[in-house]
């Protein structure tokens, strides 16, 4: 067999192999952006619930904030302020990310649903922060001025101790629950359920089709050197 002969074989067996890695690739993105949907109705019925609930506690917090300032109560007022306009804040959040699990669609791009999943995974960490900030208020809204004022130095040895913890819990939380950490102990003791493994599992299969990309283009490569 003549060298051009064993060439064209080459060529040919390059040709189908390329053929093969692309209609591969192709069918790998169909599967795995069934995949991502399914992964990203799974995290509805969750969020729906919390949406509820929260409008729920809003209306009756919002009670306790007009309440209390009527009754001039100003610790459980100033308390209840930062409670809804946290929790109402978040509620915000699950409504934005619903709308993304919603226009999410599996003949979008690898990119519009990469895009889509970054988007969930940011706000899904915005939306810890601003429940972690809420800590404080939960030792404070019992606060009265006869409290501080005839306890005396038991309120400032053990009560504002415990404020200050809690304080200082929820500004380290907020300043360091990043996706960098997302490997830390303590973050996978607050990001393991539902609202927070779909959006992994997702970003794990649409690494898999970059995977197949780089594939491809290796074998084009390969193809054009011929």
């Amino acid at each position: 067999m003549e060298d051009t002969e064993l060439i064209a074989l080459w060529k040919n067996y390059d040709k189908k192999l390329g053929e093969n890695l692309r209609l591969n690739r192709k069918n790998a993105e169909d599967i795995t952006q069934i995949k991502v949907r399914s992964f990203l109705k799974s995290m509805q019925p969750i969020k729906i619930f919390a949406i509820i609930i929260g409008i729920v506690w809003v209306g009756f917090i919002d009670m306790v904030v007009l309440a209390s300032y009527q009754a001039g109560n100003y610790f459980l007022f100033g308390s209840a302020l930062v409670q809804t306009v946290l929790t109402k804040l978040a509620i915000g959040v699950y409504v934005y990310q619903l709308v993304l699990i919603h226009q999410a669609n599996i003949n979008d791009a690898v990119l519009v649903t990469q895009e889509k999943i970054a988007r969930l995974k940011s706000s899904t960490i915005w939306v810890a922060r601003l429940l972690f900030l809420q800590l404080p208020v939960w030792t404070t809204f019992y606060w009265t001025s006869a409290m501080i004022t005839q306890n005396g130095w038991l309120f400032y040895a053990i009560q504002l101790p415990v404020t200050g913890a809690f304080v200082y819990a929820a500004i380290w939380l907020f300043f360091n629950i990043r996706y960098e950490h997302r490997d830390k102990k303590w973050f996978k003791l607050i990001f393991n359920g539902i609202e927070w493994e779909p959006v992994m599992q997702s970003i794990a299969l649409l690494n898999q089709i970059e995977g197949y990309k780089t594939s491809s283009t290796q074998v084009a490569g390969h193809e054009s050197e011929f």
